[in-house]
């Protein structure tokens, strides 16, 4: 299956699977509740999955689990979970509504970030990433991995352009400078796993370049 500006079949397979990490699975969720194409073919993922869980052979369970469930119960039972309330973003897709949202700073001209307060996987963390019209990130390549979903306007690098609901995987391999060619800010979700590395004279400002 080719999938165009879409994660790559072993993502989307690791995401059907629960295997990703938190960060990288929010970026993924939130290119699928833009993309229902996609988002149908993971669903078609997971049935098949479920389907092989029903086909194996079962295997006994612990002589005490009926105890250990009922212990359970029993201490969760009355409990009530709220859902968290929405963010003040209300243009965001449904799956970083409700994530807290740090404050938008300053990372260069026209470049503005704002942190997820989502669960964080290491080095693996969830930022906003806001960019005005005409403006581009330094050329930079990464330490870990890169995953970013186009929220609104567009960007595009050397040779792609990138549109919203469109998702870009980028590694240590790759080396970029994404520019916002839309009339409005292109506003993104990213998954970044260690600092992204400046290229160039660029590295001298490395030490002050955190997103």
């Amino acid at each position: 299956m080719t999938l165009r500006h879409s994660p790559s079949e072993e993502r989307l397979l690791a995401y059907a699977a629960g295997t990703l990490s938190a960060p990288e699975a929010v970026v993924v969720a939130t290119h699928l509740a833009m993309r229902p194409d996609t988002a149908r073919w993971v669903d078609r993922l997971q049935h098949v999955g479920g389907q092989v869980l029903e086909e194996l052979e079962p295997s006994a369970m612990a002589g005490d689990a009926l105890n250990q469930t009922l212990a359970r119960i029993e201490v969760d039972a009355g409990e009530a979970i709220s859902p968290a309330p929405l963010n003040d973003m209300p243009e965001l897709p449904e799956p970083l509504r409700r994530l807290p949202l740090g404050k938008w700073r300053w990372a260069g001209p026209g470049v503005e970030v704002r942190h997820i307060e989502a669960p964080r996987d290491g080095a693996t963390r969830l930022i906003l990433l806001r960019i005005a019209p005409g403006q581009s990130t330094p050329r930079h390549s990464h330490e870990g991995s890169e995953l970013t979903c186009v929220i609104s306007g567009a960007y595009a690098t050397d040779e792609v352009r990138y549109e919203a609901g469109d998702f870009e995987e980028a590694d240590e391999d790759v080396l970029h400078q994404p520019r916002v060619v839309s009339a409005e800010p292109c506003l993104c979700v990213a998954a970044l796993d260690g600092e992204i590395q400046l290229n160039g004279w660029m590295r001298v400002f490395q030490p002050f370049v955190k997103l």
